[in-house]
């Protein structure tokens, strides 16, 4: 380890409370954003879409489970990969718990990937994972909300992800969507995310960012190099 600057104690709360000075302007920053995040216009769904669930098919309309406003979150998993992304997966082992207390802020939960079910079925059994996953095989969902691409595509064809022409390396990509329902059954899309949007997401890169040695990613050849899935550490 290198080596670090070390001072007294009361030194060291000084520094602490100058810092914690920055950090009440950042979390009222945040306060700031998440509110104009929640004023952003609403676009309305007018496409019908159909997903393949473990009890049947289901609309957009029944993945809200009876609340008014939906969250999902769009896994990479291709029709024929045989494993999801392990990125992704790093990022859903955050959710297993937290959609209970979703739900009890009238906010639905649910995992879109377009492999068939019984992939994501194994996958999530395997993962230990309980919440919903429903596959959007066979429907325009993931193309439409830019998080799924022509896997005939040529490597250096730009797509449309994170709100601009770019490339990407992959035929699938991560993101969220939330959405919510008015009394009368329209539903509206009000907010996503893509690439490092997604962070905010993610709890166990917050706790990495509270440590001496943070994500610790500098010398890796890409940010996430050193992530697996839980089993495979």
């Amino acid at each position: 380890m290198t080596h670090h600057k070390t001072v007294s104690r009361n030194e060291w709360i000084e520094a602490r409370r100058d810092l914690l000075n920055e950090e009440k302007a950042f979390a009222k920053a945040r306060d700031t954003l998440a509110a104009k995040r929640r004023a952003l216009p609403w676009n309305k769904v007018d496409k019908s879409y159909t997903f393949g669930t473990e009890e049947g098919t289901k609309t957009l309309a029944q993945l809200f489970e009876g609340k008014s406003q939906l969250i999902i979150q769009h896994f990479m998993f291709g029709p024929d990969w045989a494993e999801g992304c392990p990125s992704c997966s790093f990022w859903s082992d955050n959710f297993n718990q937290t959609v209970p207390h979703l739900a009890a802020r009238d906010v639905a939960f649910a995992v879109v990937s377009r492999a068939p079910v019984e992939k994501l079925t194994a996958y999530r059994k395997r993962l230990g994972w309980t919440f919903p996953w429903v596959s959007s095989l066979g429907n325009d969902f993931n193309f439409d909300y830019d998080v799924s691409f022509d896997p005939e595509r040529k490597p250096d064809e730009s797509v449309y992800y994170n709100y601009r022409d770019t490339t990407f390396p992959s035929s699938e990509a991560p993101g969220i969507s939330v959405f919510i329902q008015d009394e009368d059954g329209a539903i509206f899309h009000t907010y996503s995310a893509f690439a490092r949007g997604l962070e905010d997401f993610n709890g166990t890169y917050r706790l990495l960012d509270a440590t001496p040695k943070g994500r610790d990613e500098d010398e890796l050849s890409y940010p996430m190099e050193w992530v697996r899935r839980r089993d495979q550490y």
